[in-house]
């Protein structure tokens, strides 16, 4: 068989998934069905525009923020607090026991480390200048 390998800044989606589905089923038979699950927690305003959010899923018994963003206007009055807590409200329903969230802002550092993350991992340079911080959560019913 021969092979070829190609390099592109517009994968085909389609190709993407198939990535995806491949990956899964590996994992899937190494350690198990992951149960991989999305999760949002939308803010809304009084004409339910979004003005805060976190998104990510659910796996493995673990909860990953994969996005987690407050407008301007909505910043400074605990709103990522909150939103964090109702995510893991909802992980902890689905069985999770940690939460997984990453950042290079110094300042959501700070607001997940009060949430109760604890770091445990930096990758320098990530953008260069700043360092990429990796923070874990464990999770119990009434964290």
């Amino acid at each position: 068989m021969t092979t070829t390998l190609e390099t592109t800044d517009t994968p085909d989606p389609d190709e993407l998934a198939l990535l995806g589905r491949r990956l899964a089923e590996f994992n899937d038979a190494d350690v198990g069905a992951s149960e991989k699950l999305a999760l949002a927690v939308f803010v809304r305003d009084e004409a339910r525009a979004i003005v805060g959010g976190v998104s990510g899923y659910t796996a493995w018994g673990w909860l990953y923020v994969q996005w987690l963003w407050v407008d301007a206007s909505q910043r400074g009055k605990g709103m990522a607090g909150r939103m964090l807590a109702a995510a893991e409200a909802e992980a902890i329903d689905r069985g999770c026991h940690g939460a997984l969230i990453d950042t290079f802002s110094p300042v959501a550092a700070k607001t997940y480390e009060r949430q109760g993350y604890r770091r445990f991992g930096e990758l320098a340079d990530f953008p260069v200048g700043r360092s990429r911080i990796f923070l874990q959560k464990r999770l119990s019913a009434g964290s």
